[in-house]
This record gives structure tokens, sequence and C-alpha cells, in this order.
């Protein structure tokens, strides 16, 4: 039997959470298939005209030539790794220290494609232009994440982005967006995504993330990149039998919430500023340029935590479901806003917010 922390715990019974699009359940694939026609084929081992027509979207929005439907986005940015490095001829890539490829995969990129990582730059910052300017290795690809969700949410201006990505077409490197969030950029940087990711070699986003979907991962690029995808996706197990419940809900939930990035966005900024307006809280960054950014709060876990679960059966508004020990004697956590937040009565915020800047100014 699971156990749960009494702050997860106490979340749960909240009928306000802050974050996301609300509660993970079956209701998510329910909703996305309510209104399709039963009789409606589904794929199979990732071919039919409904999965085809996804990926087709997909890459028109994307500016790209074809995209290719995978199970997780672990599996499409491995894959896309290893297929530069076949390419070019080289085992290496450089990426931010704190990649998910780097800290969240178990070492898979280097124990099933023998490749070498080369970590840029330090983990408490973006990778600078000059270290990539400056990089010594010979390298098949660089990837950059957009945002860097790991030090909140951060992004390089816009400018820059175009330096890199024609240092890389200079040097021979291919360029690879990790673009787990990449709708939620977009209205900080006001471009369209073809307008980014005509930056970019090959492209990778998610449906789990931002859009709230069940799970799954379009990876993009030229004809040949995409061809040469497929052929390891059945390598990798990834060509399920059928994977409609992944890409129609994806296709549903990306329909009813990328058009909102933007709403998400104004309301990160102002939600930030409330965490800002409290006694020992910081946000990072201090105005966020996503829809998500992080917190940090100047005091124990230990002391915090009954704080928050007195306050959420207070308010019956949940900030967040847990606290991670940042540094001695200061948490924190992540933020990322969708449609729940919209549904937060404000009176129920304000008084959040209230109560929380009392009790932290006492602390």
């Amino acid at each position: 039997m699971s156990t749960i922390s009494p702050l997860a715990a106490a979340f749960r019974q909240t009928s306000y959470p802050v974050g996301g699009h609300g509660r993970r359940n079956i209701q998510i694939l329910k909703e996305a298939l309510d209104g399709l026609d039963g009789k409606l084929e589904s794929d199979i081992y990732g071919t039919g005209e409904s999965i085809e027509s996804f990926q087709a979207e997909m890459a028109a929005y994307l500016g790209k030539e074809k995209a290719v439907f995978f199970p997780s986005g672990t599996m499409a940015q491995q894959i896309a790794l290893r297929i530069w490095c076949d390419e070019k001829g080289i085992r290496k890539v450089a990426y931010h220290p704190l990649s998910h490829l780097e800290i969240h995969e178990e070492g898979g990129l280097k124990e099933l494609h023998q490749i070498e990582s080369i970590l840029l730059g330090e983990k408490d910052r973006l990778i600078l232009l000059d270290e990539i300017l400056e990089l010594k290795d010979d390298i098949a690809c660089l990837l950059i994440e957009l945002p860097q969700r790991e030090i909140g949410g951060v992004l390089p201006p816009f400018e820059e982005l175009v330096a890199i990505s024609a240092h890389c077409r200079a040097k021979g490197i291919k360029l690879h967006l990790d673009g787990a969030r990449l709708y939620e950029v977009l209205p900080y940087y006001q471009k369209t995504t073809a307008e980014l990711c005509v930056l970019f070699d090959s492209v990778y986003i998610s449906f789990y993330k931002g859009i709230g979907g069940i799970a799954g991962a379009i990876l993009a690029g030229d004809e040949a990149f995409t061809a040469k995808s497929k052929v390891w996706k059945r390598r990798h197990g990834g060509d399920l039998i059928s994977l409609y419940p992944y890409y129609l809900s994806a296709s549903y939930y990306f329909k009813q919430r990328e058009p909102k990035m933007g709403q998400y966005y104004e309301d990160a900024v102002g939600l930030a500023a409330l965490f800002n307006s409290c006694q020992h809280v910081t946000t990072l960054p201090r105005v966020p340029v996503t829809n998500m950014f992080h917190v940090h709060i100047a005091m124990p876990k230990e002391k915090l935590e009954p704080i928050l679960v007195e306050l959420y059966a207070e308010t019956s508004v949940g900030l967040i479901h847990y606290l991670r020990e940042s540094s001695e004697g200061t948490c924190s956590f992540e933020i990322s806003i969708g449609d729940a937040f919209a549904q937060i009565p404000k009176d129920k915020l304000k008084l959040t917010f209230e109560r929380l800047a009392a009790v932290l100014r006492e602390g």
C-alpha cells in the first residue's frame, strides 16, 4: 500500500489546485474520446489515416517536412541524437548539465547508444553563446532546451538562438530542440513555432506537459531524418499495436490549449508577483518568461509543510503537493499554469496569499 505525505494528502483535498489543468484521472481520456465516432479506424503499428493525418498537422505546425508520433519523449530524443551521431560518424553530443537526458534517463544515451555527452555551462544558468563558440570537442549535435526547466524555465534571447543556429550550420553541427514545452515560450518570443523551429534541424514536442494529454511526443525534421526515426522507433519497441489513445487525446487537448498559452503566461506573471509580495519568498525568474517558474521559500521543510497543510484546509486552494529542500533552511517547488488557475475564485486566491504572507511574517 502506497503512502503519501501529509502535504500531498492535504493538496488532494483542496478544491482549487493552482497549477496544471486539474486532476490527472481517467476522465482526461474519456473526455478526449467522447465526441469521436466509435467506428473510427485505429492505427496499426504507427500507420493509418488517423495517425498520419495528425503527424502531417504537427509537421505543418512546426514548419518541418515530416513528423512522427512517439509514445515518449525519452525515446524520441535519444533516437534523434543517435541519428545525428550516425550521420556525422561522431559519438558525442552536447547539452546543459541539467538536461532531461542527463538527470532523468538513467544514462540511456550512453547505455543504449554508446553516445558521450559533453556538458556545457553551469547548472544554475543557461549555456552561454561563448561556451558554444569555444567548444573544443567534435560533436555531432547540440541540444538546446526551451525553456530550461530545471532552473526555472528561463530562456535565452531570440537573437542568441539565431547566432547559435548560424554557428552550428557553419560548423556542420546538427541542432536539436528539446521543445517539450515549446508552446509555452511562444508568447514571450512573439514568434510562431515555424519561425522558431527553422533554426533547428530536429524538434521534439510533448503532449502531456503544457498540453495535458495522456502521453506521447512528436519528433519532426526533414524526410530522411524522420524515415530513420521510424526504424529506430521500431527497434525501441515504440511501435505499439495501436497508439490512438495517446495521439487522439493529444490532438484533442492541443486544439483546446495551444491557443491559451498567452493567457497562461499572463497568469504566471501575476501569480509570481503574489508570491514575491510575501516575506521570505522569491521566484525564479522573478518575472516569469513562460507559464512556469520556481518558488523558493526561506524556511525549513519541516516548518513550512504544516503551515501549508493548515492553509489548504482554510482556503481550499492548493499551491503545491510537494516541497523540495533546495538548500539548508530553504524549500522550493515548481508552478506551471494551465486551465486550473482560471477556476480559482479571486477572493479565495486573495485570502490564500494574505494568510501565507501573514504566517511567513511571523515565521
